[in-house]
């Protein structure tokens, strides 16, 4: 055989085996979408067929799904995967619906071992549901942070008896553990990071939030009451044992949303609530604020809500280690402007700011606040202290702690029995 049959039969033997790998590549492919579509069909007509007591078993491996799936009006129902790590519902490419998951109208409810990344809204949103569990969750926004990511990670609002469990949430443009207008919550041994708001309490009732790290966020923990909400007033929550530590992630929440207004560098920060208790906390490296208690009023939004309380009362932050490096207050945003330019406190910015603004119905008839509505501030490691005296333009900032070294009982702070811990 010469050289040039040689050539061509070789040049035609390879181009028949790219020809082959071409169509081996497409087939596969093919298989991989219907596989994919067909176990997204199969997982949904799943939630919707199951019966009551039901667990729904999620195989390991990475799912890519196009639209939301849902449980609705459902009782004792487990789903569950074989591992945080290695059953993954990835909704990249999600076409149709908000939420990764939703849960709606439901009792006892058991979400476990299990990823939610990169969903179009919310990751896990459950809704009017009595006895819902997330344990050993993850969600996730895939990338760096950014303000196109979705609002919140682990969502329960309006439900009954929550808890949440040993749950990993990242990048969350609002709140990656987010507790909304329930009632009997416990969040705990947890880890949040790269959100705007690691963990967040918003007009609930009975939450303690206790053995959990919040790092690399915004803020790491937030006790929020807001207004124009149906739950209208939250409180009786206990913050304690927790890691709360480098929480100075620029703020990428969208404008218009009340996290937008969190300052990076935030360790706790207590926003019109009640009876809230914050200690034994680890609370490190949080540049501008370690734990602030503020009046709804500083956010300067108008308040249409008539039943709305913007005033945080009750409150005792105690037994906590504070530390921070020796650096300035963040410039970023209105309270960055403020830092700077109203309270000046240069690189010695205290660990515990308070607002300072008072309702002048909690006073007594020689001016001191009555009991119950009492700011207490005592027995911190570290602790320093500055009133910003925010009602009178920051003329008179104040570091006195003495009308604040008080303590509140534990019936002033408590008042119901926690499900389970």
């Amino acid at each position: 055989m010469n050289s040039t049959c040689f050539s061509l039969i070789f040049t035609q033997n390879i181009n028949v085996m790219k020809l082959f790998f071409f169509f081996l590549f497409n087939i596969c492919l093919i298989y991989s979408c219907f596989g994919q579509k067909d176990w997204e069909k199969k997982l949904q007509s799943q939630l919707i067929l199951a019966e009551d007591g039901a667990t729904i078993d999620l195989e390991a491996g990475n799912f890519v799904l196009s639209k939301s799936i849902s449980l609705e009006s459902k009782k004792n129902i487990t789903i569950r995967g074989k591992g945080m790590d290695k059953t993954i519902l990835s909704f990249k490419g999600q076409t149709q619906g908000a939420e990764g998951l939703k849960i709606s109208n439901a009792e006892n409810i058991v979400l476990e071992n299990f990823t939610i990344q990169d969903s179009k809204g919310d990751a896990i949103k459950t809704m009017h549901v009595d006895r819902i569990v997330f344990r050993k969750v993850k969600t996730e926004w895939t990338g760096k942070p950014k303000k196109e990511n979705g609002s919140y990670g682990l969502y329960p609002v309006s439900c009954t008896n929550v808890l949440i469990d040993s749950c990993v949430a990242i990048g969350a443009s609002d709140a990656g553990i987010y507790v909304g207008q329930s009632k009997n919550i416990v969040v705990k041994n947890c880890i949040a990071y790269h959100n705007v708001a690691g963990i967040e309490i918003e007009n609930s009732l009975y939450a303690e939030v206790f053995h959990n790290e919040a790092y690399m966020n915004t803020g790491g923990i937030l006790v929020f009451d807001l207004p124009d909400l149906v739950q209208k007033k939250g409180g009786y929550v206990r913050v304690y044992e927790n890691h709360i530590h480098d929480n100075d992630l620029s703020n990428f929440a969208p404008k218009g949303n009340i996290v937008a207004k969190v300052p990076k560098g935030t360790g706790v920060l207590i926003l019109a609530t009640n009876h809230v208790e914050v200690h034994n906390n680890r609370i490190i490296n949080n540049r501008s604020v370690g734990v602030g208690i503020i009046s709804y009023l500083m956010t300067e939004i108008p308040i249409k809500d008539t039943s709305y309380y913007p005033y945080p009362t009750g409150i005792y932050v105690h037994h906590n280690h504070f530390e921070r490096a020796n650096v300035r207050a963040t410039f970023e945003g209105r309270f960055g402007k403020m830092f700077w330019f109203k309270l000046k406190f240069g690189k010695k910015v205290p660990h515990i700011l308070y607002d300072g603004i008072v309702d002048e119905k909690t006073l007594d008839k020689n001016g001191k606040v009555l009991s119950p509505f009492k700011i207490c501030i005592q027995n911190n490691d570290n602790q320093s202290f500055a009133n910003m005296d925010a009602a009178n333009g920051f003329k008179h900032v104040s570091r006195d702690e003495k009308p604040f070294d008080c303590s509140l009982s534990a019936s002033e702070l408590w008042k119901e029995i926690l499900y389970e811990k």
